[in-house]
């Protein structure tokens, strides 16, 4: 008998045996998995920085901490998504939309610089080695149109971006009309035309760029929920010197995807980014409750995006353009597909719907309240939404829509900040290692390349050094007194 090849046969037989028995390991040699264990790498049992929410700002955020620091071995930094896949996440559910024409200075300046970051991205984010990134943008600009009720406000916000700088032309109808001919224009009184640094662009592409270069500087990331804040100090602290320090997170709980398991991370700073869920992150266990007050005042409010085709529609001539009512359209590539959607209105204290900017551009005592709102529990479609609310009125503004044929659709989330729809960055005013940068109200995926910024600077620095956003902090929650922004799409 032929006893080596036999032998050989039984070792291959016995390795292959071993192989399928042994944990998976990274670099290792087993196959096997356990059932209920982690997907994806564990988290570190410590951190210097603990970035909750693997979004677009989050990523920015973890990007611009090593890019500061300059130090590709200096600071630990750990991004934790409790959603790797992505499929609820709002960075890559939104229509990646940008603009200038915002109605506080702070969200101007944020989308100058963002612009300036996406069309030099890959001066920042391009990886040696890697193919150029390319995210499709769109320069189209965006069109607002405003009633006679609205006109003030639209005009009012119009002289606050030239001042900034950006390049925005206040249209008449007949200029309109005469811009846009297939647009029906009677009941507008103006509109605002940007016209540089604004358009679309595919949020799945920025995502992506962004943690592969936190990632090559060397941000660590994994797949986990934060559920526990530990704001105590260690045990052997003795019991008189815990009321003299003041309260710090020490520790992160990060509980493993489909498994009962947690892994403690020690940490010295902890960012809050986890966009909808934001308001919530606090309200979990071992956190007093007197260091959540004031709450966050962030919540998802689930919003549409419809699909249709029209082929007689405008595509090259056609910018992103927001309703009198809100609703808003633009072109998805250049075959006559387009994509749109409508928020629910805000309603007044009488229950008048309001006009989209309104004359007054203060805060009025009572902010308004939200009707009509689908509930956030899932990301499930009302698709007679579009039949009875938005068709009409892309219909009567556009007459080739009477003929459009829909196509799909999807829902996503905003992270709605419910004091004055507008982010919250910075320092939380209770809790001193514990950063803030969330509530953006639908327009986080623009700003986060700036506003991820604007964070990294205050750790890293301990202070603002490209743009200053000193008024999103929370100290208005604090104090009670909302900075609106009335361009909320």
């Amino acid at each position: 008998s032929n006893i080596p090849a036999e032998l050989g046969q039984g070792l291959e037989r016995l390795g292959q045996t071993l192989k399928s028995q042994v944990p998976a390991q990274e670099g290792g040699w087993g196959t096997w998995t356990p059932p209920g264990g982690p997907p994806g790498p564990r988290p570190p049992e410590e951190a210097d920085v603990v970035v909750v929410g693997g979004g677009v700002v989050g990523w920015s955020v973890a990007y611009w901490l090593k890019a500061l620091e300059g130090r590709r071995h200096g600071m630990k930094v750990l991004v934790v998504e409790r959603d790797p896949t992505y499929s609820q996440a709002s960075t890559v559910l939104s229509v990646g939309g940008i603009r200038q024409q915002f109605s506080l200075p702070e969200n101007i300046r944020m989308s100058r610089f963002s612009a300036s970051f996406l069309r030099n991205i890959n001066e920042y984010l391009g990886v040696p080695g890697e193919p150029p990134i390319d995210i499709q943008y769109q320069p189209s600009g965006y069109l607002f149109l405003a009633s006679q009720e609205g006109a003030a406000g639209l005009e009012a916000a119009v002289r606050l971006q030239r001042e900034e700088g950006a390049q925005v032309a206040l249209l008449s109808p007949t200029q309109l009309k005469e811009k846009f001919p297939w647009m029906e224009t009677e009941d507008v009184a103006v509109a605002s035309y940007g016209l540089e640094d604004e358009g679309w662009f595919d949020p799945w592409t920025l995502l992506g760029a962004f943690k592969r270069k936190a990632m090559s500087l060397g941000v660590h990331s994994c797949s986990g929920e934060v559920r526990g804040l530990i704001t105590s100090v260690e045990d052997t602290t003795p019991a008189w010197a815990r009321s003299q320090l003041p309260p710090r997170i020490r520790y992160v709980h990060v509980h493993m995807p489909d498994s009962l398991e947690y892994q403690r991370v020690s940490c010295a700073i902890v960012v809050n980014a986890a966009g909808a869920w934001a308001g919530k992150l606090l309200e979990v266990t071992d956190v007093p409750e007197e260091l959540r007050r004031p709450p966050l005042p962030i919540e998802p409010r689930k919003r549409y995006v419809f699909s249709w085709h029209c082929p007689d529609g405008p595509v090259f001539t056609c910018p992103f353009l927001i309703d009198t009512t809100g609703a808003y359209f633009r072109p998805d590539g250049i075959t006559g597909n387009y994509l749109g959607g409508m928020s629910p209105p805000e309603v007044s204290q009488g229950g008048r719907p309001l006009p989209y900017y309104p004359i007054s551009i203060s805060p009025t005592p009572s902010l308004p309240l939200q009707e009509e709102e689908p509930a956030p529990d899932d990301l499930s479609v009302d698709h007679e939404y579009f039949q009875e609310r938005v068709w009409p009125v892309l219909a009567r503004r556009v007459p080739v829509f009477n003929a459009l044929q829909p196509r799909g659709s999807w829902a996503g989330y905003y992270d709605h900040n419910t004091f004055d729809q507008n982010g919250v960055l910075g320092p939380h005013p209770k809790l001193e290692n514990l950063f803030v940068a969330a509530g953006f109200s639908g327009h986080g995926l623009q700003h986060a390349p700036a506003a991820g910024r604007a964070l990294a600077e205050l750790v890293v620095k301990g202070r603002y050094e490209s743009l200053d956003l000193d008024r999103l902090s929370c100290r208005r929650l604090v104090e009670g007194e909302p900075l609106v922004e009335k361009g909320v799409v």
